[in-house]
């Protein structure tokens, strides 16, 4: 069964043809609804107008070198493996989700595209990375819809409080993988197919509603953010001082009034108790 195409079997009563179309279809609705998002928001004009005002604020100029390693350290850290997330389950649900979403939609592809029909000449990889995918994804999707999500964890509210804007995204996402597991597992239940469908085309038609497209916008705003501390604009943040240097208590003699003669043993701080949020 997981290593069988789904789609080939189902080309004898849904065209090839048909199902390519749903595919590109869903693409556009993917493209032109984050477009419009962004418009709406006004995320571009946001990020190009705090790029300028980081560009005034320099200390340092960063050399293209330089920016071309902190595109790769962007890339590795933030994208690949989301070391931006300090609580680890969060961090591990965060990866399953993502990995499983890319694999499932990938192999989707190549076999509605590469092999519409042919059952028996689909490579075995493909439908097993589909299926593979799927499951990942319902891991991470449903561990962190039921264990770590912020509202239940901080906020006290029970796992079936739904907010339809903020939850689309993941509702949807978590319906689509497990419709098709469904679907696969039952050996061609039309009632699965049609809710795999409806759920994927809630997904990638809902962009402008949920929070599909700020995974576009992620990266570019880490890259940016790493520019600024390279650059010395920090966010027009302060900097970082050596609260022990004979320098930095010159330049701010109330420290000692403040934060004591020894600030750097100030006790644990927020670290006192185990975070139960993001």
């Amino acid at each position: 069964m997981i290593t069988t195409n789904p789609f080939a079997e189902i080309s004898a009563f849904i065209p090839p043809a048909i199902m390519q179309t749903y595919v590109i279809l869903m693409f556009l609705l993917v493209v032109g609804g984050t477009i419009l998002d962004v418009l709406h928001k006004k995320s571009a004009q946001y990020f190009f107008e705090n790029a300028e005002k980081a560009k005034k604020a320099a200390t340092t100029e960063v050399s293209s070198a330089a920016k071309k390693a902190l595109i790769v350290k962007t890339l590795t850290n933030e994208v690949l493996t989301s070391s931006e997330f300090s609580n680890q389950k969060r961090r591990l649900s965060h990866l399953l989700t993502m990995y499983g979403f890319i694999l499932f939609v990938l192999s989707t592809v190549v076999m509605i595209f590469a092999y519409p029909t042919a059952i028996n000449d689909t490579p075995a990889l493909w439908p097993l990375l589909w299926h593979l995918g799927a499951l990942m994804l319902c891991v991470g999707g449903y561990w962190f819809w039921f264990a770590i999500r912020v509202d239940l964890a901080s906020e006290g509210k029970l796992w079936y409080q739904i907010s339809p804007r903020a939850d689309m995204f993941i509702l949807s996402l978590l319906a689509t993988c497990t419709f098709a597991l469904l679907w696969s597992i039952s050996q061609g239940v039309w009632l699965f197919f049609a809710l795999f469908i409806l759920s994927s085309t809630i997904l990638f038609g809902g962009v402008l509603w949920s929070k599909f497209a700020h995974m576009f916008f992620k990266p570019a705003a880490a890259y940016q953010k790493r520019v600024t501390r390279a650059d010395g604009s920090r966010e027009n943040l302060p900097g970082d001082f050596d609260l022990a240097s004979a320098d930095v208590h010159a330049k701010f003699p109330d420290i000692p009034e403040y934060m004591g003669t020894n600030p750097e043993n100030m006790g644990l701080g927020i670290k006192r108790e185990a975070p139960h949020h993001y």
